[in-house]
């Protein structure tokens, strides 16, 4: 029975290389109910999106090996994947990135300086139906 009532936890997937942030994301979406996958970068997620597919991913732009709008692309092009919905996660107030992600296709974005765990979790909440 319990794994049944797992299937229905929404999952997300959190790709983010900072892993206190990680942990903060980590414990606020655990207690509210959802499942996280976590992924320090672009190629482990890729890894995990191969066995697990989220409701939405939580993406940090800048990581080493393959960064957030490149991660987005390839979401993108992939059929199984391109409809999840993709909240960019960055420290800069860089325009022309968050120009570019949302050009890419990602919902929103999030400086994460200016918003506070439970602000993240309002607007997952948006994009996921419980």
């Amino acid at each position: 029975m319990e794994n049944i009532e797992n299937e229905k936890k929404p999952k997300i997937m959190v790709v983010e290389d900072d892993s206190f942030v990680m942990d903060i994301y980590q414990t606020k979406l655990s207690q509210e109910g959802y499942e996280v996958i976590q992924a320090e970068n672009g190629v482990e997620a890729f890894k995990k999106l191969e066995t697990k597919i989220p409701d939405l991913i939580l993406l940090d732009i800048i990581m080493p090996y393959m960064d957030g709008l490149q991660m987005l692309k390839k979401i993108k092009l992939e059929e199984k994947l391109k409809n999840i919905p993709v909240i960019l996660l960055t420290n800069l107030s860089q325009k022309e990135n968050i120009d570019e992600g949302l050009g890419l296709g990602a919902e929103g974005y999030l400086i994460k300086s200016h918003f506070t765990p439970s602000e993240v979790l309002e607007k997952i909440k948006k994009y996921i139906k419980k």
